[in-house]
């Protein structure tokens, strides 16, 4: 079936909102790779909503679009994605400098931190990540989990808890050997 081609002056009023929404995605999703294919995805969910008359405020329901488009995308990894050595342009490693020591100690405290977050229960582990990682608040993870407020900030605190236990637990170790 054919795609109706939506008219030329919502095309270009929807046009005028690209790089804003660009600016928008990277400055409230740093971690995003993929900005411009949020951008055209969201652009060709909502030329389908204008299509059957549903679009009432078009850069508002663009910028809806975009972020719950992320959060798919977020949802459909469900795995916390921490920046590699490699990735990061201010390694030590990588340009020869001398402080090696602070970048291979900086990649251990990652990697601990990594495990402590593989410890928690599912429900906490998606909450700390998307607070922790990703910068949501918690009435956006409240939102993007589709639980309550109360829940959020009770899984944020048990995820502290419990991040602090296991980081005590392998001071404990540490300070044994």
């Amino acid at each position: 079936m054919p795609q109706p081609q939506p008219d030329s002056s919502f095309a270009e009023e929807i046009e005028s909102h690209r790089e804003p929404l660009r600016a928008y995605l990277i400055k409230q999703f740093p971690t995003l790779e993929d900005v411009d294919d949020i951008v055209q995805e969201s652009y060709a969910r909502l030329l389908k909503a204008h299509a059957k008359g549903q679009v009432k405020e078009p850069k508002a329901l663009l910028y809806t679009i975009s972020r719950n488009t992320v959060y798919d995308l977020f949802r459909r990894k469900k795995v916390v994605q921490f920046e590699s050595l490699t990735q990061n342009p201010c390694s030590s490693v990588l340009d020869g400098r001398d402080d090696v020591d602070e970048s291979v100690s900086l990649r251990e405290e990652i990697n601990l931190l990594v495990r402590g977050v593989e410890t928690l229960p599912a429900r906490c582990r998606q909450v700390m990540t998307l607070r922790m990682v990703y910068g949501f608040t918690q009435k956006e993870i409240a939102e993007e989990l589709g639980i309550a407020a109360n829940t959020v900030k009770a899984q944020l605190a048990k995820g502290m808890r419990r991040m602090a236990a296991f980081l005590a637990q392998y001071d404990e170790r540490a300070q044994r050997r």
